[in-house]
């Protein structure tokens, strides 16, 4: 069988308890000793015996220096501590009046629904009653302003619809014209050629004839 597991426990012999000391003690700077060794790591260690005797081990580097290091490193985890904790509390804060904030802005929604009024007064009521109406002005005058930007942008665009159809108006009473100066001026052109085509042909006929007279006939 194995062995059980040692209860631990403070040893009431005063004489065994005063060799369990020395044995665990010189046990501990030993393990101290090989971690630092084997890890390279850097280790103070302080034991005071039951009569407030002082026992110590460091590595290399002095006892001063070590306590001095773990002094910084102890100063530098309070204040990221306190820096969360106060951090963490400027969140809460900050998460506490978002709420208030929209626990108000709920209730006033709902007041401007007409809703949990029971416990308003004529005060209170008429109050509500200028806010609503306040907010209808400046509801109507922003949807006043949209109309009148809307008409106008569609008078724009009526204005340019009206001056584009008054160019097209043009080139259509003008098209008309412009084919018939086309046609007259094809037409001029067509009997021009056909009157000189022709006086080409009667002179070329009168060449002809006459180079077809022999010399010395008479014509009576």
């Amino acid at each position: 069988m194995g062995r059980g597991r040692v209860q631990l426990k403070r040893i009431e012999n005063k004489i065994n308890r005063q060799v369990t000391f020395s044995k665990r003690r010189s046990g501990l700077l030993k393990k101290a000793n090989e971690i630092s060794v084997l890890c390279d790591a850097e280790v103070a260690l302080i034991v005071f015996s039951t009569k407030g005797k002082l026992f110590e081990y460091s590595t290399d580097a002095c006892m001063d220096a070590i306590l001095e290091r773990y002094e910084r490193q102890c100063c530098v985890e309070e204040e990221l501590v306190g820096t969360d904790q106060e951090s963490q509390g400027n969140w809460s804060l900050e998460h506490a009046k978002l709420k208030a904030k929209v626990e108000v802005l709920q209730r006033t929604q709902r007041h401007m629904m007409g809703e949990d009024l029971e416990s308003f007064n004529v005060k209170e009521l008429q109050n509500l009653e200028h806010q609503l109406d306040t907010s209808l002005k400046h509801i109507r005058s922003k949807k006043n302003q949209l109309l009148y930007a809307s008409i106008s942008e569609l008078q724009r665009k009526e204005k340019a619809l009206q001056e584009q159809n008054t160019i097209l108006g043009k080139k259509v009473i003008y098209f008309p014209q412009l084919k018939k100066l086309v046609a007259l001026v094809g037409y001029r052109h067509m009997s021009t050629k056909s009157k000189r085509d022709q006086g080409e042909r009667t002179r070329n006929g009168a060449i002809g004839s006459a180079a077809a007279v022999k010399p010395g006939t008479k014509f009576v």
